[in-house]
């Protein structure tokens, strides 16, 4: 089933942005939002699968991580709304709009949900930082705040995920 909402519909709003610039901006957050859901999800399925020696602390560590993305995923969906969009947020949407590969299903010990995630991150990373940069280039200086706010974690994240990969 197809959604019946248009992705770029916008509702009138007397916020001081143009049209066009909160078309734009609240594309981006949407394709934001499909990849926040995704990597929720498949840092959940890394905290519920993985095994081995390391098996408690990662296990936290990934939960952790997953409750920080769904506060981020509220808090895009509220950009959106905010701007007068509509958040596009249902799992089916974020199947089909998200910027990262499928998470691999046959991963079980450390290293390998460790790496999976670590690759997943460092992509939505960029995403995040040519996000800042486009919307603030449209003028949007609130999204490319919230952005960098978002970004600051994630390679924080990145940064945790990768300490476990040096040898």
């Amino acid at each position: 089933m197809v959604s019946t909402v248009n992705k770029t519909q916008l509702y009138s709003s007397r916020i001081d942005l143009a049209e066009n610039t909160r078309l734009e901006v609240t594309e981006i957050l949407n394709q934001t939002l499909a990849a926040t859901l995704d990597l929720k999800t498949q840092t959940k399925q890394a905290h519920w699968n993985v095994k081995g020696m390391d098996f408690y602390q990662l296990h936290e560590l990934f939960d952790e991580m997953a409750t920080e993305l769904e506060e981020y995923t509220d808090m895009v969906a509220e950009r959106v709304t905010a701007l007068a969009g509509t958040a596009m947020g249902t799992a089916r949407i974020a199947t089909e709009n998200s910027i990262l590969p499928e998470y691999p299903l046959d991963a079980v010990g450390g290293v390998e949900h460790v790496t999976a995630l670590a690759d997943r991150y460092g992509a939505y990373a960029k995403h995040l930082r040519d996000a800042i940069d486009t919307t603030d280039e449209l003028g949007d200086a609130d999204t490319a705040d919230l952005y960098t706010e978002i970004s600051r974690t994630i390679d924080k994240r990145l940064w945790f995920l990768e300490a476990h990969l040096i040898k």
